[in-house]
């Protein structure tokens, strides 16, 4: 697999291979390149928790998620990836119109893939949480 992806090809991945409640995020490929996957996930009221900011589960959700198209961006197509490790560090509420995730890949072996995430508010830059994950590839 040496193909280039695209947003769109990284977009419609995530529209075809993922569950509904992932779908109900509403999150968007907004940058895909061999070395960093940017999503944008919007704020809407679903999403937050007392108080207004974003859950917890939302962000580690965005991160899982980004971290796994950032895989298929890196090795340039689509493989089974299974989440063995996820790490999500919480720095601040996040509030605002949205939250952006830029993951990369840290190393891609045969067996595994280890990956980092980084969620910052749309508007003010400021930064929300930080993720780390390894995913089993198939």
């Amino acid at each position: 697999m040496t193909a280039t992806m695209t947003p769109a090809d990284l977009q419609s991945v995530l529209a075809e291979g993922f569950a509904d409640w992932v779908q109900a995020l509403d999150l968007t490929v907004t940058e895909a390149s061999p070395e960093q996957t940017t999503l944008r996930m919007p704020l809407t009221p679903n999403l937050a928790r007392m108080g207004g900011i974003v859950s917890g589960q939302a962000l580690a959700a965005l991160a899982d998620t980004s971290m796994v198209l950032a895989a298929f961006a890196h090795q340039g197509g689509v493989r089974p990836l299974a989440t063995t490790d996820l790490h999500t560090q919480f720095l601040r509420p996040g509030v605002g119109s949205a939250i952006l995730c830029r993951a990369q890949v840290v190393r891609a072996g045969k067996a595994l893939v280890f990956t980092r995430a980084e969620m910052s508010e749309e508007d003010s830059d400021k930064l929300v949480a930080t993720a780390t994950a390894s995913f089993f590839a198939a």
